[in-house]
C-alpha cells in the first residue's frame, strides 16, 4: 500500500482558511501557523497520512529550517526559495510507486505543475472542509466514548444520603 503524503503550502492555507485569514491579515503569523499545524496534525493522525507543511522564507528570512511540530514536518524555505519551488521539487522527488503525493494549495500555477508531475491537487477550501469533517468525526467519537464511560460520581446527592443512612443503620 502506498504511503500517503500531503504537501501543504502553509501561508496559502493560512490566507484562505476562515479561522486563520484574519490573523494573516493582521500579520499574527505565529498564532495562525499554530492553528494550522494543530489542525493538520489531527487530520494527519485521523487519516493516517504524513503531512509536510512548507512556509515561504519571505516572512521569516534566514536559512532553511526543518523540524517537527504537532507530528507535522514543518519546512521554512531558504531565503531566496519560494514554498512553490520547494513543494514542486519535493512533489517530483516523492512521487514514486511507494508514495501517493497530494499538494494542498489554491495557487493554480502550482496545482497544474504538480498535477503534471503526477501528484494530486487539493485546494485550500477543500482541505479546510476535509479537516472540518475529521474534527466533527473526532468530536462524535469522543462523545461516544464519553457516553460509554461511567460517571465519576455514580451517586447523586440523594443516592449518597441513602447510602450513608444505610451504612449508619448497619453499624
Amino acid at each position: 500500500m502506498k504511503e500517503k503524503i500531503l504537501l501543504v503550502d502553509g501561508y496559502n492555507m493560512i490566507a484562505f482558511w476562515q479561522e486563520t485569514r484574519q490573523l494573516f491579515k493582521k500579520s499574527e503569523l505565529d498564532a495562525a501557523r499554530t492553528i494550522l499545524l494543530e489542525k493538520l496534525s489531527h487530520y494527519a493522525s485521523f487519516e493516517g497520512i504524513r503531512v509536510i507543511c512548507v512556509f515561504d522564507a519571505q516572512y521569516m528570512p534566514g536559512i532553511r529550517q526543518t523540524y517537527e511540530e504537532f507530528q507535522v514536518q514543518v519546512v521554512f524555505t531558504a531565503e531566496e526559495e519560494t514554498a512553490d519551488d520547494y513543494i514542486e521539487r519535493l512533489a517530483a522527488e516523492l512521487n514514486t510507486p511507494l508514495h501517493q503525493v497530494s499538494v494542498a494549495t489554491s495557487d493554480l500555477n502550482e496545482q497544474w505543475t504538480v498535477f503534471a508531475q503526477g501528484a494530486l491537487r487539493v485546494s485550500a477550501r477543500e482541505l479546510e472542509k476535509r479537516v472540518a469533517v475529521v474534527k466533527a468525526d473526532l468530536n462524535q467519537a469522543r462523545g461516544a466514548v464519553n457516553d460509554q464511560k461511567p460517571p465519576i460520581r455514580p451517586f447523586d446527592q440523594e443516592g449518597l444520603r441513602q447510602l450513608q443512612k444505610e451504612m449508619g443503620a448497619s453499624k
